[in-house]
């Protein structure tokens, strides 16, 4: 592609003004997308920029201002019709944050999807099926492209989303958060295409949190703070420190707060011994103690979220089980998370859409769901859901334009504190966190390892689940590894490193049943051991 071809602007926006009901969400933005190049827009959760790409998309309409895209032969066109159906035809693909797939058809459908290659009387189906494979191998998936998504993980339907992008023919191609759910690997070889798509002369808009992956691809970035436009600014001339400094508006001297060291003799508050999940041929035994952060690293698909939902009776473990669970010294069998709540124990999901929140229902409501037996005997005290609610809002710095709305219409960061305030409220002494700061951004990262300083400080114990090995490292005591559904050690000290954790995550070291490390084949061979 030539020089001149790569600055050929796509798709702009001139003063762009968004509003739901009276209140303006996005204040005069000016961007522009030129062919050929990666344009990062950077911003804290409620910046704007999920808005935003819904507007150049076609799923939100903009309340005033201009939006152009080139024709053919590269003269912008006033856009005064355009709903998403349009921006597609035109070749503005949106790679959405929630997936868009259809769960009862096959991954094959799913990428064809208002697309499909059609025969003389019916659709194509084989020669979906073959083409669908071809996008797969681009991605070196191994997905079937005759299964059903709603039989896939998290991952593997990100994959999906991202092969239906190949599909259409994209000029504007924008990526919404597209590695909040896929591992280190699956990023890369997202990346690779990225690239592809960018010599193609594809204009590409990239929004993620992780600032490595900004400074890894993008040419351009825009920072966007309260739905205004801080600048647009060459990739080059900003480090991560410039970009999280220009994103919330000040210095973050500390990302992870100093966290209280954990006595030596402090008190074994929950004990988990030889629980076997199904499937597996070995148990997973660990303790918790007072005023601990317990880490629990591994890849994505290690077992960590299946061991901590078999704890708290969210799913059976295996038939074969003969595992026990003490909290606090006595013996516990939960069969339903209500029973965990009873014995003070909170679960924050990592999946607070779907599991979390009631999206469609108010901010207080979804606040007290978790302590409603602390604010009513007979009928609910609304008086003292609305002093808490107060509180927690004041507490956890939830924003919001307005108390009325529902949960669904808060960013994602805002969400997630939300979420944090409504289990705790409930006064639990034991917290488990699964995947906390997924899709956050780097302000409220930091106020949510503050806040889980604050609990430790305390008194409280939190078993932490991240696929952030920094996140680990940072907040954690100790380090509980997993490897295919089993557990292959727990690390403390000088052994909270990097490189030693990911050795654990993928097999090739592991510990016996005395937590003394053993080599296993794959650390001489080079060759990954299924079994660690």
């Amino acid at each position: 592609m030539s020089e001149e071809e790569h600055n050929i602007v796509t798709l702009s926006v001139k003063n762009l003004h968004k509003s739901f009901g009276p209140v303006e969400v996005l204040h005069g933005l000016d961007i522009t997308l030129r062919g050929g190049e990666v344009h990062a827009i950077l911003g804290e959760n409620g910046a704007g920029k999920s808005t935003l790409v819904k507007i150049l998309s076609g799923f939100e309409p903009l309340s005033s201002g201009e939006l152009l895209l080139a024709k053919d032969g590269g003269e912008a066109e006033l856009l005064t019709e355009w709903d998403n159906e349009t921006a597609e035809r035109s070749g503005v693909v949106l790679i959405h944050q929630e997936f868009n797939l259809a769960e009862q058809l096959t991954v094959a459908e799913n990428i064809f999807l208002g697309n499909e290659i059609k025969g003389r009387l019916f659709l194509n189906k084989k020669a979906m099926k073959r083409k669908a494979q071809e996008y797969l191998d681009i991605l070196r998936s191994e997905i079937d492209p005759d299964a059903t998504v709603d039989r896939l993980a998290v991952s593997a339907k990100q994959m999906v989303e991202i092969a239906k992008a190949q599909a259409k023919n994209a000029r504007v191609l924008i990526l919404d958060e597209p590695t909040a759910v896929l591992t280190q690997q699956e990023s890369q070889v997202l990346f690779e295409l990225i690239e592809r798509f960018r010599q193609d002369g594809v204009a590409i808009v990239f929004i993620s949190h992780k600032l490595d992956e900004i400074e890894q691809i993008a040419d351009v970035i825009t920072i966007l703070r309260d739905g205004e436009m801080v600048g647009s600014y060459p990739a080059s001339k900003l480090s991560k420190d410039d970009m999280a400094r220009l994103m919330v508006g000040r210095e973050l001297s500390s990302l992870f707060p100093q966290m209280p060291a954990l006595p030596n003799e402090a008190e074994v508050v929950l004990k988990v011994s030889d629980l076997l999940l199904p499937g597996n041929s070995k148990s997973s035994s660990f303790e918790l103690r007072k005023g601990e952060v317990l880490g629990f690293s591994g890849l994505v698909g290690s077992g960590r979220t299946a061991l901590m939902e078999t704890v708290l009776g969210l799913r059976k473990a295996a038939k074969a089980n003969r595992g026990t669970i003490e909290v606090r010294g006595e013996r516990a069998n939960f069969k339903q998370l209500s029973s965990a709540r009873g014995k003070g124990i909170a679960y924050l999901t990592k999946d607070r859409k779907g599991s979390g929140l009631l999206l469609e229902k108010g901010l207080s409501f979804n606040f007290s769901l978790f302590s409603l037996h602390k604010m009513s005997r007979l009928l609910i005290d609304t008086r003292s859901e609305a002093i808490a609610f107060e509180k927690a809002i004041e507490t956890f710095d939830i924003r919001m334009k307005d108390k009325s709305i529902v949960a669904g219409n808060l960013s994602g960061g805002n969400q997630q504190k939300l979420l944090l305030a409504k289990i705790l409220e409930a006064q639990p002494s034991i917290i488990i966190i699964d995947e906390p700061t997924r899709g956050i951004d780097i302000g409220t990262k930091s106020q949510i390892y503050h806040f889980i300083a604050q609990l430790i400080e305390s008194g409280h114990s939190l078993i932490l689940i991240s696929s952030d090995i920094t996140e680990i490292i940072g907040l954690s005591h100790r380090v509980a590894v997993m490897y295919h559904g089993e557990l292959s050690g727990v690390l403390a000290g000088d052994e909270l490193d990097e490189h030693e954790i990911m050795r654990y995550a993928t097999g090739l070291k592991s510990k016996s049943q005395n937590n003394k490390p053993q080599k296993n084949e794959s650390e001489t061979s080079g060759i990954s051991n299924a079994q660690a």
